[in-house]
């Protein structure tokens, strides 16, 4: 199938892709919240032997704050994706087809790359 040369106006790109910014300015700051929030990154931990309740405790509090960290990473990459996708132009077209992507399927979700039969072909 051919691809099509379908662009966004620049008008309609650069408020999203002022939101792609923010939204990245966002998830950095709560990483550092995260950050000091894990249980491990506390030095007085090193020092003192708790007891097994409390060691358990600090474990899911870092596997808690391992997680999200990892959530925002992955959402972090998708946004990175994005603004380099306004950037040569190919915003808001699949990845694999060519075709527009929904709008609607954009404002659910900004960062899709694919348009929604695409993505429900590489769900099965």
């Amino acid at each position: 199938m051919a691809k099509l040369n379908i662009k966004f106006p620049t008008n309609i790109l650069k408020p999203i892709a002022n939101f792609f910014r923010r939204e990245e300015e966002r998830l950095l700051k709560r990483k550092k919240v995260l950050e000091k929030e894990d249980p491990f990154s506390d030095t007085i931990r090193l020092t003192e032997n708790a007891a097994a309740d409390a060691d358990a405790a600090e474990q899911f509090g870092h596997a808690r704050v391992e997680a999200l960290r990892q959530q925002i990473d992955r959402h972090l990459i998708d946004i990175r994706k994005a603004v380099t996708r306004i950037k040569i132009g190919k915003y808001g077209t699949c990845e694999k087809c060519g075709r527009m992507i929904d709008t609607d399927r954009l404002m659910i979700k900004p960062e899709a790359t694919l348009c929604i039969e695409c993505e429900k072909k590489r769900e099965k």
